[in-house]
C-alpha cells in the first residue's frame, strides 16, 4: 500500500474562515498547494483579496469570499457558492475567531504567577464578551451547519475547528470569553462528530498554543512576548503558521478517515498529542 497516497486532496473542495491570515491562510495554502481547490472566506477583503492574488500568481486553484462568520446568512451563501462552483465540498475548516487582548490577569507569561486584576469580571462589558462568543463560538457552529449540509449527501466529508489550548488548560492573560468559546467550541466538535460518523464525515480540531499571528491586535509578533512565552516551551521557540500545514492536510485527506471527534494540541511539546 502507498501510503503517500492517502494524503492525497486533488481536487477536493475546501472552504476556510478566518482565511486571509495566520492558520486560515496557512491551512489553504497546504490544501491548494496539494491540489486541492480552496476557497479562503473573511471580513478582511482587503487581505483577503491581497493573499488570493498572491497564491494565483503561484499557480494555485485559490477564490475568495468576503463574509463575515456572525452573518450566518451571508456566510451560508459563501460556503453554498464554493460547493457550486467546485461541484463539491469536502473540507471546511472553521477557524474564524478574535482574542480581545490581555484578559483579567497581569501576566503573559515567563514563570511568574499570574496577578488577579481586582475588578476584572464586573469591567468586562457585555459587548466584548458576546462578540467573541459570537465569532469564535457561533461563527463555528454556522460554518459546519453550512458545510454538514453539501458532504452529507455525498456521505463524505471533513470538519476542522480551531480550538486552542485555553480549551484545555487556563491562559490567565487571555480574556475570559476566549476561554469559554474555545472550550465551547471543543465540546460542540465532539457532539458534532458523533452525529456525522455514521454519514462518513469525520469532525476534528486543532488546537493551537501560542502561535504567530494577528491576533489579539499582533503582541503575539513582539520578540519580548516570544521570549518569554519560550521559557515555558519545553522546544523553546513559539509556533509559526507553516507549524502547522502537515497536520491540516493529515486531517483533510483520506489519511485520517478512522479519526474523528478527537482535538489535536500542538504547543511546542506541552501537551502535545491527541486529547481523549
Amino acid at each position: 500500500m502507498n501510503v503517500s497516497s492517502r494524503f492525497d486532496v486533488t481536487g477536493f473542495g475546501v472552504i476556510v474562515t478566518g482565511g486571509a491570515s495566520g492558520l486560515g491562510l496557512a491551512y489553504g495554502e497546504v490544501l491548494a498547494a496539494h491540489g486541492a481547490r480552496v476557497t479562503l472566506i473573511d471580513v478582511d477583503a482587503g487581505a483577503l483579496s491581497d493573499q488570493t492574488a498572491r497564491l494565483q500568481r503561484e499557480g494555485l486553484d485559490v477564490r475568495s469570499a468576503v463574509a463575515d462568520v456572525t452573518e450566518h446568512v451571508a456566510l451560508d451563501r459563501a460556503i453554498d457558492e464554493a460547493a457550486a462552483t467546485y461541484g463539491r465540498l469536502d473540507v471546511a475548516f472553521a477557524n474564524a475567531g478574535i482574542d480581545p487582548g490581555v484578559g483579567p490577569f497581569g501576566a503573559w507569561a515567563g514563570g511568574a504567577r499570574p496577578r488577579v486584576e481586582e475588578g476584572a469580571l464586573e469591567r468586562y462589558s457585555d459587548e466584548r464578551w458576546n462578540r467573541v462568543i459570537d465569532i469564535n463560538l457561533n461563527g463555528i457552529f454556522a460554518t459546519a451547519r453550512a458545510a454538514a449540509r453539501h458532504m452529507r449527501p455525498r456521505g463524505f466529508g471533513r470538519i476542522i475547528v480551531t480550538t486552542s489550548l485555553a480549551a484545555t488548560m487556563v491562559e490567565g492573560a487571555i480574556g475570559s470569553a476566549y476561554l469559554a468559546a474555545k472550550a465551547g467550541a471543543r465540546h460542540f466538535m465532539r457532539a458534532v462528530a458523533l452525529e456525522l460518523a455514521a454519514y462518513g464525515i469525520t469532525v476534528n480540531a486543532i488546537a493551537p498554543g501560542f502561535f504567530v499571528t494577528n491576533i489579539g491586535g499582533g503582541h503575539a509578533h513582539d520578540p519580548d512576548v516570544q521570549a518569554a512565552i519560550s521559557k515555558d516551551i519545553p522546544m523553546h521557540r513559539v509556533g509559526r503558521p507553516d507549524d502547522i500545514k502537515a497536520l491540516a492536510l493529515f486531517l483533510a485527506s483520506p489519511a485520517s478517515e478512522y479519526i474523528t471527534g478527537q482535538e489535536v494540541v500542538i504547543d511546542g511539546g506541552w501537551g502535545l498529542g491527541i486529547a481523549d
